[in-house]
């Protein structure tokens, strides 16, 4: 069951690149980016890169990986992988995903050790970004 709202954050590409994919049918990226934004009520900047795959009807499936760390020099590294549909903004996606994550079991982020996080991630063809998460409560 969807549970509470965790943060959210607004940011910017900073990169895309198209990657040698294993099959010649699809086209693979990679995309980084660094948004700014709330996590557990706190501010925080995150940082990550994922890679998108292509595929049957307009589907893109992507994973990444990255750091969030919070003002006072908390920080958590996440997982995590997701569907999403092109915008039809240019080169922008939005995507659906779960990221699990790993901090330090005494600090601050200590929080985020025990749930799924879903959300919602928009690359926009400008290269904005925006995403919002939530607690995946079992």
């Amino acid at each position: 069951m969807l549970g509470q709202k965790l943060g959210e954050e607004k940011g910017r590409v900073t990169s895309r690149r198209v990657l040698e994919s294993d099959d010649p049918h699809y086209v693979k990226m990679e995309i980084s980016f660094e948004a700014q934004g709330t996590l557990l009520g706190m501010q925080a900047n995150n940082i990550g890169t994922y890679s998108v795959f292509n595929r049957v009807g307009s589907q893109i499936y992507g994973e990444g990986q990255g750091i969030v760390m919070t003002q006072d020099g908390s920080s958590a590294i996440w997982n995590g992988h997701g569907v999403g549909t092109p915008t039809g903004d240019g080169m922008g996606i939005k995507f659906a995903y779960s990221v699990a994550y790993q901090a330090d079991a005494n600090g601050k982020l200590a929080a985020l050790n025990d749930v799924l996080v879903v959300g919602e991630h928009t690359a926009a063809g400008d290269g904005s970004t925006v995403s919002t998460y939530y607690e995946w409560k079992a």
